[in-house]
């Protein structure tokens, strides 16, 4: 227990750090984190060997995809349904677009500039064509965007572009058993009745019970998490389509989903960004940077040709254009899986897992910087909330209210 508080207290310490830093560079902490968690784990495991940093204990792996799961589900809740309904041809679009575009062109670029073998190439594919959700929504949050439908466009073309990473992975390489079977009618079934069983839970029990609306969402989403795992697919995907589902519910609870919010990027995100900066083997990037140069390329280039003049059916604005693009071009989570079930069935070797994953997280913090830095569309960002004293006054109320005891 000792060695597992040490490992926490210096994986916070590395979280403040990231985010004293991002303040003062103006940069997402999401985007600081990442970087430090490769750079920390380079200078950590070389002077106390390898695992020291702890990026392996099975605690800290649950806490970093617990992070994943909720920022997916807070992402999910910020789609309201009437905005998503207006944008439908646009995300639709934007996101095909985002999937196809580098899904085809990193495969080429594997398998005739590199020479991997094909299954190796279409996996590259399959794990270069996604954008971060969880990259993009955090940088929302930050900025404010995730309040505008700007934002909103952003993260419903996100769910479209990731969801074609998920069955392209799925047709390709996973086999149609019956655990898929059970897993599919699984969660068909629990999102008929999440919004109906939510809305009662809370009417009955939101404001007389601690928390109880928190441990609902986190009992569902680990429950989806864990059927979808036993399938053989991924948590995030059904963390993401709940949040989507009590979007209507959740924009009209603003508190709740404040505190859901603090708990997740308070807590549980640093670990899950550190540790996808853990997973960059620095010396493997240094032995074959063309390598890496290569697939970083037709990733980021495939995205921004694909995608520039599709978001300009949308978008006028220049800086607008560019965002869009940029954020688009970013890629983490479903990146990471993918690369990582290659690696676990044999189609790719470790090498060239590494090269993806180093790739993919090198996605998530060069089209941030870039856009972060460069073309941020000042223009449609929503004023800052100041909160009045009476505005704090019923937050404070209702928070104590929502943790009362019967």
């Amino acid at each position: 227990m000792e060695s597992a508080f040490t490992t926490a207290a210096l994986w916070m310490a590395l979280a403040i750090g990231s985010t004293i830093l991002a303040k003062h560079l103006r940069l997402s902490s999401a985007l600081l984190e990442i970087c430090i968690g490769a750079a920390a784990v380079a200078v950590i495991e070389s002077a106390w060997g390898s695992g020291s940093m702890g990026a392996e204990e099975p605690w800290l792996r649950f806490l970093a995809a617990m992070g994943a799961v909720l920022l997916t589900f807070l992402a999910g809740a910020e789609l309201e349904p009437e905005v998503m309904r207006a944008k439908w041809r646009e995300v639709t679009f934007v996101g095909l677009v985002g999937f196809f575009a580098p899904f085809l062109g990193c495969a080429a670029v594997a398998r005739y500039l590199l020479n991997w073998d094909p299954q190796a190439s279409w996996l590259a594919g399959i794990a270069l064509s996604t954008t971060s959700m969880a990259v993009v929504y955090a940088v929302m949050l930050e900025t404010g965007f995730n309040r505008t439908e700007f934002g909103k466009g952003i993260l419903g073309a996100c769910f479209v572009n990731d969801l074609g990473t998920v069955l392209a992975l799925g047709f390709l390489f996973a086999p149609f058993t019956h655990r898929t079977l059970i897993f599919g009618v699984g969660c068909i079934l629990a999102f008929i009745l999440l919004p109906a069983v939510t809305a009662k839970l809370t009417a009955a029990y939101g404001h007389k019970t601690a928390a109880i609306r928190t441990k609902w969402i986190v009992f569902v989403l680990c429950g989806l998490g864990a059927l979808a795992l036993w399938s053989g697919n991924e948590a995030v995907l059904p963390a993401y389509i709940c949040g989507m589902l009590l979007a209507g519910s959740a924009a009209r609870d603003t508190f709740f989903i404040r505190r859901l919010r603090t708990l997740t990027v308070g807590f549980l995100t640093p670990f899950y960004f550190l540790r996808a900066g853990s997973l960059v083997s620095i010396p493997a990037l240094l032995t074959a940077p063309m390598v890496f140069g290569l697939l970083l390329a037709g990733k980021v280039a495939s995205k921004i040709f694909g995608l520039y003049p599709v978001i300009g059916m949308f978008r006028k604005e220049r800086n607008e254009r560019w965002y869009y693009t940029l954020l688009m071009s970013t890629g983490l989570t479903f990146g990471t899986i993918s690369a990582l079930y290659g690696l676990s069935h044999g189609i790719v070797t470790r090498q060239q897992y590494s090269f993806l994953v180093a790739v993919v997280i090198g996605s998530a913090v060069i089209p941030t910087l870039i856009a972060s830095m460069a073309f941020v569309p000042t223009h449609l960002l929503p004023p800052r909330e100041e909160p009045s004293p009476a505005a704090s006054s019923k937050t404070a109320a209702a928070e104590a209210t929502d943790l009362d005891e019967e």
